[in-house]
């Protein structure tokens, strides 16, 4: 992985930052990139291809917001440090875990599991339970104040200042081939003049019935983000500190609508307690470039917002064991 810098082609960086929302939803997406930026068509493909190839970004798609056309669920296990690899290996053979971490704490391997409903959450993390015999926590999500996370190059991350604080998705309804529509779009944008035209090809719809579809699940909140997907150690954030409070339930909305407006606040959202392991219902991710900006981040939230005195935590990310986009497949373990 090739790691931005001062002397990264500008042009890449252009294709990074300005497209990792509202990717153009066009019978030629990379076409029109390309006359933004005077590239030819395939000079932006094979930009793309190359940023792929080095770990800049893992695919030009959609980020769906949780607990919307699925499940997901985040949850933790206590593992011994000397049997840590063995048992991330054990969680990334899940299909439906999309993220894995260790973190800074007794509850060291952090993962997140996504699934067709809830039933499928709740067989994989009894897999993971008995296949590692550790000790397992849940902590599913209650209220999501900023789940965006798209990292801008200036330091600050890219958020539409229109976004009401708490995010949640309208009204919608799916029709029957929404399903297979987001099945696909969990590996991405294939890389081709016309992209759209080639995923409706694979599932027997039409290129505009695929924009139209894709349009529509933008407008109503279903998918959060559609555009670059960037690894964020490649912008040089690699401080990922994940800040917990045990906060007062009453206050956790007016708490975490004012912490989701942080510029330096990835993530904000409540979710339920697992108790007697784990007491924090506020959770905050902050990704700095160094861990004491970090730190100094967190600090000032507790200053500002009244926390300093909050039981609370900061897990720092030791490792990535598997970072992907989310798994809503009915079918997961054939995948």
């Amino acid at each position: 992985m090739t790691e931005l810098n001062e002397s990264t082609d500008p042009i890449d960086m252009k294709l990074l930052d300005r497209w990792q929302r509202d990717f153009p939803l066009v019978p030629r997406p990379y076409l029109k990139i390309g006359k933004l930026l005077d590239l030819s068509e395939s000079e932006v493909l094979d930009r793309f291809g190359v940023l792929v190839e080095n770990k800049s970004i893992s695919r030009i798609g959609a980020v769906f917001k949780p607990n919307t056309i699925g499940a997901s669920t985040l949850a933790a296990l206590s593992v011994p440090d000397a049997h840590l690899e063995a048992v991330a290996e054990v969680v990334n053979d899940e299909p439906g875990v999309n993220h894995n971490y260790e973190r800074e704490h007794l509850f060291n391997l952090w993962f997140v599991v996504t699934g067709a409903d809830r039933a499928a959450i709740t067989a994989t993390l009894e897999r993971i339970k008995e296949m590692s015999g550790c000790p397992l926590i849940e902590a599913p999500l209650d209220t999501a104040f900023h789940l965006d996370l798209g990292f801008g190059l200036e330091g600050r991350r890219r958020k539409p200042a229109a976004k009401a604080a708490a995010e949640q998705a309208t009204e919608f309804t799916l029709e029957p081939e929404d399903r297979q529509l987001i099945s696909r779009l969990e590996n991405g944008l294939p890389f081709s003049g016309r992209p759209y035209l080639d995923i409706g090809a694979e599932i027997g719809l039409s290129e505009a019935r695929i924009i139209g579809r894709i349009a529509y699940l933008v407008e109503c909140g279903v998918i959060s983000r559609f555009g670059v997907i960037v690894r964020h150690r490649t912008l040089g954030y690699r401080s990922n500190a994940m800040a917990v409070w045990d906060v007062n339930d009453d206050l956790v909305p007016t708490i975490g609508t004012v912490l989701a407006q942080h510029p330096a606040v990835t993530l904000c959202y409540s979710r339920l307690r697992d108790m007697p392991h784990w007491p924090y219902n506020l959770f905050c991710m902050v990704h700095a470039r160094e861990r004491s900006e970090a730190l100094a981040v967190i600090s000032e939230l507790n200053k500002s917002h009244g926390l300093s005195t909050v039981p609370s935590a900061v897990l720092f990310s030791r490792r990535c064991f598997k970072q992907r986009g989310a798994k809503y497949s009915a079918d997961q373990r054939a995948a």
